[in-house]
């Protein structure tokens, strides 16, 4: 059972090794939304993100018999780097089966906290079935990423925080894999404060919590689909279900999209890197209906690896109209590049790339191809140059960018 008791027991337990995470006040999300918003930044713990509390506190209540025949885990990175972190600091040997689409960095960094590492399958619950077979061939103490009350005591440990530090809260925004961190979460909340509502928060390409409420029951789905590689996961815990029914007001789905927008706007607005998972909850910001209100968004992790990162920023600068591409034809004599340039420079754009291809049409002379790739300061900076070009006499034509 989730009790009180335990909740602070946690509390005191996960103090051990993790980082005092204070909320922190965004004027930006607070003026985009009309509320006032606050962060929860667990991208700060030492392992980067928030499970080293549920893994930490779980392996503190094993009998000695249980750390002894060595602990076993699934998961896609955070999990994993909780518990190994975990269990070195308990001595305790530890196993970790993580899918093979693991960013390499979570990987090499669960190694480093002294686990070994198998990489097996291609999302959460392949690698957790064959942990959990490993765990019945060789007699380790399987430690379940979510679908276990005792990790999930540690993970509404975050719970507990927020409302010390900011008791009158309306809202709390957690991210949803398995539903570990919204049990514990909503659990607690509910015990101290029912009038203070939980919003659970997936990625629409693995909705299984939304799925499962809506019909009642826990339901498998057939295949996840999504950059939030820390929520990718199929069935939800079985376990925690019925407390999530009871204790969670709403789940919110977001697409990969808006995931690409909200890691451009910590970066710029906060200096923060955060994981696509953690980052559920800055997106789920614009689908609250309320004004005035005092909303926490728990940032879960930020373990991501450097070229995941650099895509997202690519993709989000894009996205944004920050980087556009666009196609024009010209005739194939000298200047003409010229030309087109010196418009794009009057209008304060910034070439990044050009080509130019004289094989487009037959007739050479007539016209050849140039695509000019270019940053500009958004939407309407976009506008402004592609209306220049087309007042010059070329007939420009947007297309999509690549870098």
């Amino acid at each position: 059972m989730l009790t009180l008791e335990k909740f602070e027991e946690a509390s005191e337990i996960v103090k051990q090794v993790t980082q005092e995470t204070k909320l922190v006040f965004s004027k930006y999300f607070s003026y985009k939304t009309g509320n006032r918003v606050y962060l929860k930044p667990e991208n700060m713990q030492v392992t980067g993100a928030y499970k080293i509390r549920g893994a930490y506190y779980k392996i503190s209540t094993l009998s000695q018999e249980e750390k002894d025949k060595g602990l076993i885990t699934a998961s896609a990175g955070n999990h994993a780097q909780g518990v190994a972190y975990a269990a070195k600091e308990q001595n305790v040997k530890c196993v970790v089966v993580m899918p093979v689409t693991t960013p390499l960095m979570k990987v090499n960094r669960t190694k480093c906290h002294g686990a070994e590492v198998i990489l097996h399958g291609d999302v959460y619950d392949e690698a957790c079935e064959y942990a959990q077979k490993l765990a019945q061939e060789k007699g380790y103490t399987f430690i379940h990423p979510f679908n276990d009350l005792g990790v999930a005591t540690g993970q509404g440990t975050i719970g507990m925080e927020i409302i010390k530090e900011l008791p009158l809260v309306d809202y709390i925004l957690v991210p949803v894999g398995g539903g570990g961190l919204a049990t514990g979460v909503s659990a607690l909340v509910k015990m101290l404060n029912p009038n203070i509502k939980v919003i659970g928060v997936e990625p629409a390409g693995a909705n299984c919590l939304q799925e499962s409420l809506q019909k009642g029951e826990v339901v498998t789905l057939p295949s996840v689909n999504t950059i939030a590689d820390g929520t990718a996961v199929k069935t939800p815990g079985d376990i925690l279900f019925p407390y999530l029914q009871q204790n969670l007001d709403d789940v919110i789905t977001i697409e990969d999209d808006e995931l690409i927008v909200a890691f451009l706007d910590m970066v710029e607005n906060h200096k923060m890197i955060v994981e696509n998972s953690g980052l559920l909850t800055v997106a789920a910001l614009k689908h609250m209906n309320v004004k005035n209100k005092k909303i926490v968004s728990v940032l879960s992790g930020g373990n991501m690896d450097v070229i995941t990162m650099s895509s997202v920023v690519q993709f989000g600068l894009i996205q944004r109209d920050r980087i556009f591409t666009v196609s024009v034809l010209l005739p194939d004599i000298p200047g003409a590049l010229v030309k087109v340039s010196s418009i794009v420079a009057e209008m304060q754009g910034n070439v990044i790339k050009l080509d130019h291809n004289q094989f487009v049409s037959t007739n050479r002379s007539k016209a050849v191809e140039l695509k000019i790739t270019m940053e500009a300061f958004g939407t309407e900076h976009k506008k402004q140059i592609v209306q220049a070009l087309q007042e010059h006499g070329y007939n420009p034509r947007v297309i999509r960018a690549s870098l």
